[in-house]
């Protein structure tokens, strides 16, 4: 019976905006989350004093996460990936010291998850920077920030040395091309210059994180992540499977550049056809040779891309524009379910780069409803992670080195894109709604009990088909 790795790792992944709430609590500062009451594609809101977003308490992590990281453990996880806030650290983003209480509350944190045996994987900057850099500076569009995120870098990893060997810089980095006030702190109406220019300055300050996580923790390993967008042609004609390669391109430009440390041909073409002159000194160049240790990634669904104008004018306006495919179901939102796409992605990134995979991100969103007994019987959320983590078996059998799994949301967080919590991903149900009632109590899904035996079992107990 296929089992994985002896030292894979099992756990799950969440976000501090979309957990730990206490927004402003013990000097935090605003970040561009805090801003963006409606997700990751809404319109950002100068905040004032009296008003609330569902992101402001979230789920109370900040206050719970003990008992959190007690449930986790239950189930028999090894990891945990979670991420800082950069605004409790530098709640302006610019300051020359850093926010103690900010310090002190993730100190805690790493100690609690020691106490249980799981391993912590610190993402640096999840779809949050601090506010006060997009307001003063122009978000990433400005060198500067450059200087401010390796500050940043460098205060946590002296700070958590001993308590953190693994490390993400930015979380779906690429996710920038379609929304860049999240990804670089740039208005949604900025040119493709310069969404790619801030994109550069990003490129370069990951690239000084992993330089410094070398030096400052050489026991540490530090990787990339992406958004794993892969996309199939919609049919066998020439002109789509080029224009598939291009889309695909589009996200593996960010993984070439972290992994290969420069810019590869194909994009120096795209700049050249689409009028891009960057700004990229020598210096840029030299630091860019810093690459990572391994690549992570999230994986959600895929799509199919065409040369089929009257096709692609239908698909806009979905998260990332694509056309459905038509031998795939979709989910509740509209995001197609594709198991065998995942062992794809797997194999086209390890033949790409031949460097270690962690699948850091991948669930199903669901409207989950508690049943006359008060339990989620989510046999639809086992059914998608069960066939997701066969085909991650699959792509172990053909040769893939996979580090772990930490799957997205293992308690109910705040989505991204809408901030909604009636998108549930949890194996555990946290009492609260989209206009935020609720007592935020917790309780255990079936799925809870079925990835347990996952983790006990070291994934002997999928069943494929």
């Amino acid at each position: 019976m296929k089992t994985f790795p002896e030292t894979f790792l099992w756990g799950g992944a969440v976000a501090a905006n979309q957990v730990e709430g206490a927004y402003l609590e013990e000097g935090k500062g605003l970040s561009t989350s805090d801003v963006q009451p409606q997700g990751v594609f809404g319109k950002v809101v100068e905040r004032v004093e009296g008003d609330s977003g569902i992101k402001d308490v979230a789920i109370d992590f900040y206050h719970r996460y003990p008992d959190d990281i007690k449930l986790f453990a239950e189930m028999g996880f090894s990891c945990l990936r979670v991420s800082i806030a950069w605004t409790r650290i530098f709640p302006n983003g610019d300051e020359q010291q850093p926010n103690e209480a900010g310090l002190a509350f993730y100190d805690k944190l790493f100690d609690e998850l020691a106490a249980h045996n799981i391993t912590p994987l610190v993402t640096l900057s999840h779809y949050e920077m601090p506010w006060g850099l997009v307001k003063q500076y122009g978000g990433w569009g400005s060198r500067q920030t450059i200087g401010f995120f390796e500050r940043y870098a460098r205060t946590v990893f002296a700070r958590y040395k001993e308590k953190v060997k693994l490390w993400l810089t930015f979380n779906e980095i690429n996710m920038s091309l379609h929304a860049p006030m999240t990804g670089v702190g740039l208005p949604e109406t900025s040119s493709k210059a310069e969404v790619y220019q801030a994109i550069h300055h990003q490129l370069v300050a990951s690239a000084l994180a992993v330089k410094a996580c070398h030096e400052i923790i050489p026991d540490a390993k530090i990787g990339n992540m992406l958004l794993g967008g892969l996309v199939y042609p919609l049919t066998c004609k020439p002109e789509d499977v080029l224009e598939a390669l291009q889309e695909n391109r589009a996200w593996q430009f960010f993984g070439d550049v972290q992994c290969r440390g420069a810019y590869p041909g194909y994009m120096l073409r795209f700049f050249r056809d689409n009028g891009i002159t960057l700004e990229i000194t020598d210096a840029d160049r030299e630091a860019l040779k810093a690459t990572v240790d391994f690549i992570s990634f999230s994986y959600y669904m895929t799509g199919c891309v065409t040369t089929d104008e009257e096709l692609n004018q239908q698909a806009r306006g979905n998260i990332l524009s694509m056309v459905p495919n038509p031998h795939l179901a979709s989910s509740e939102w509209g995001w197609q379910i594709d198991p065998i796409g995942l062992r794809t992605l797997l194999n086209v990134l390890w033949d790409r780069y031949q460097k270690p995979l962690f699948i850091v991100e991948n669930g199903l969103g669901a409207k989950d409803k508690p049943d006359a007994n008060g339990v989620v019987q989510d046999d639809y959320r086992i059914s998608y992670l069960n066939d997701h983590l066969v085909q991650v078996r699959e792509a172990i059998d053909d040769g893939v080195e996979v580090m772990g799994y930490t799957s997205w949301g293992p308690i109910d967080l705040v989505s991204a894109s809408k901030a909604e919590l009636s998108k549930r991903y949890g194996f555990i149900y946290v009492d609260r709604d989209d206009s935020g009632n609720g007592t935020l109590a917790r309780s255990r899904k079936k799925s809870f009990y079925w990835y347990q035996e996952v983790i006990a079992t070291n994934g002997a107990s999928l069943k494929a088909e």
